[in-house]
Formats: structure tokens, C-alpha cells, sequence
């Protein structure tokens, strides 16, 4: 069956794949339109498989809080290189991508790729854009959060923080707590507390830094008896860089975030209490391929 030139422009349309592909498939396909989308579906799927592979460490942190239905999510999808977390077809996917997480609370990423997001599944959407695309893509991770939320997206989407509150919808709904969420997860996004208070501090965690911290002390030639009193000050400090409710407030370093909180709540006439957050740098922890162009083509001539 014969096809033309609007046939390939619909299938494009229709798919997002590039023009060639496009023709490539009508053509196997003999002009069936459906036929030559199933092909370009397929070709999705062996191209996820065949990058699967390649380090993906760029990409983008997405974060959003929906205080009408109570509910937040901050989410991490990487590519291969930072011009296709620009793409907008991209940054759309990741967009949608955080409603799927919002309405169906999946347990985590692989029971998210089963869920429906339009008329296919996450997996299928996937394989699709990195067919389009063609980079490495994928979801790393999400926190999802019920309740009073406040999101922040730092730099493009290089950071995401989601900060969980509890405090009454009269509160909430007052855009004066809007303000004091978002520099709340201003905050978070600059200074990385790993902790929210100090009784969130594992045991043994604690412990293992008294041990470092009395280790330095002895080097430092003070005598046992000091040395086991200097370890109490320098807990605190350990408190102070580590638990977000000791932390200076960075937009007023004269207060703690906890000051900051209780000052905010007396203001607006209730109780605030922030409960949990979430903050995620794009691509930390990854390791990223480190390609040296010079040394390569330097092999090459050898």
C-alpha cells in the first residue's frame, strides 16, 4: 500500500520519532499507519534495551505540591547529557510523570513503570521518549509525601526539595505560610541537612561520631578526662551542621530553622510542625562517565 508525504508527517505527529524513521516504518509497514506505529514502538523498546547501558547522570529534579488534594512529589529522571533535560518533550514527560506518582502512590519505580499514563504504561511512555530522543533515560527515584506540602526547584531542576508540615488547612491556606514553606525548602536545597531533628540521629550513628570526634580531642593531646568533655560540645556542633531544626537559618543566621518555625506559627496565630522532607540533587551519587577527548584521539594515532 502506497503512502505519501502527509502520511509521514501524521506518523510523526503522531509518534514524536523523526521523519526518516518515520518513512523507514511505512515503508516495512506497506503505508498501514498503525502497523508502522506498532514497528516504531518495537524499535522503542530494542533501542531502551540497547541503551540501557550508557551511564545517565544528567537530566532533571522535578518537585510540585497540590495542598488541595494533599499531596506532594519531587522526582529525578536522568538522561545522558544536560541538552535533553531542556527538551521540553522532556521536561513534559517528567511533568506527567509526578501526576501519575501524585494519583496512584506506587510503592516505588518498578511498580510505577506498570501504571498507566495516558493510554500506555510509564514503561511504554519511556521507551517512546527514548526513542524520540535517543539518550539513555531513566526514572531514578521519587518520595511522595500526603498531607501540608511546600516544593521547591532550584537551578532548572538540579535541585528538588518537598518539606511535609502539619498545621491547620486555615494556616495552610494563608500565603504568608506559602512564603515561609518555600524558604523552608530554600533553605534545605542550600545547607543538605541529612536529618530533621536531633532524635532522628540513628544511635549508632551518633555514637560513631563521638568516637571520631574523642579520637581528635586525644590527638590533640588533651588528657582522657577533657577529652570525653569536649566531646559533648563538639555533639552539638554536629547537631547544628547536620539536624535541619539546629541549623542557622540561612536567610538569618541569628535564628535556628526551628526558631524560624516557632516565630512563624506565633505570627499567623497556630501550630506549625515541619514532619518530613525530601531533597534531591540531580545525578548525586552517580558516577559519571569521565571522557578524556585529548588522550583518545591521541590513542587513535598511536
Amino acid at each position: 500500500m502506497a503512502f505519501t508525504a502527509q502520511d509521514v508527517k501524521t506518523l510523526r505527529e503522531r509518534t514524536g520519532v523523526g521523519m526518516m524513521d518515520c518513512k523507514k516504518a511505512l515503508q516495512e509497514a506497506n503505508g498501514d499507519m498503525d502497523k508502522a506505529a506498532e514497528i516504531l514502538r518495537e524499535k522503542g523498546i530494542a533501542a531502551a534495551d540497547k541503551k540501557a547501558g550508557r551511564i545517565a547522570a544528567e537530566g532533571v529534579v522535578y518537585a510540585v505540591a497540590d495542598n488541595d488534594s494533599k499531596v506532594g512529589v519531587v522526582v529525578e529522571v536522568n538522561s545522558e547529557t544536560d541538552f535533553v533535560a531542556k527538551n521540553e518533550g522532556f521536561q513534559q514527560f517528567v511533568r506527567d510523570l509526578a501526576g501519575v506518582i501524585m494519583q496512584h502512590n506506587p510503592a516505588d519505580v518498578d511498580a510505577l513503570m506498570d501504571l498507566k499514563m495516558g493510554a500506555a504504561t510509564v514503561a511504554d511512555e519511556l521507551r517512546d521518549k527514548i526513542l524520540v530522543i535517543g539518550e539513555n533515560l531513566k526514572i531514578r527515584r521519587f518520595h511522595r509525601f500526603g498531607g501540608t506540602n511546600c516544593a521547591y526547584v532550584h537551578g532548572g531542576g538540579t535541585h528538588g526539595v518537598l518539606v511535609q508540615f502539619e498545621t491547620s488547612d486555615e494556616i495552610a491556606k494563608n500565603p504568608a505560610f506559602e512564603a515561609f514553606g518555600k524558604d523552608i525548602a530554600m533553605h534545605i536545597a542550600a545547607q543538605n541537612p541529612t536529618y530533621l531533628s536531633r532524635e532522628q540521629v540513628p544511635a549508632e550513628v551518633l555514637e560513631k561520631e563521638k568516637e571520631i570526634l574523642k579520637a581528635q580531642a586525644l590527638n590533640e593531646g588533651k588528657p582522657e578526662a577533657i577529652a570525653e568533655k569536649m566531646v559533648a560540645g563538639r555533639v552539638n556542633k554536629f547537631y547544628e551542621n547536620n539536624c535541619l531544626l539546629d541549623q542557622d537559618f540561612v536567610k538569618d543566621p541569628d535564628i535556628t530553622v526551628n526558631q524560624y518555625v516557632q516565630n512563624t506559627a506565633k505570627e499567623l496565630g497556630g501550630d506549625i510542625k515541619i514532619v518530613n522532607f525530601a531533597r534531591f540533587e540531580k545525578g548525586e551519587g552517580i558516577e559519571k562517565r569521565n571522557d578524556d577527548f585529548a588522550a583518545e584521539v591521541a590513542g587513535m594515532v598511536k
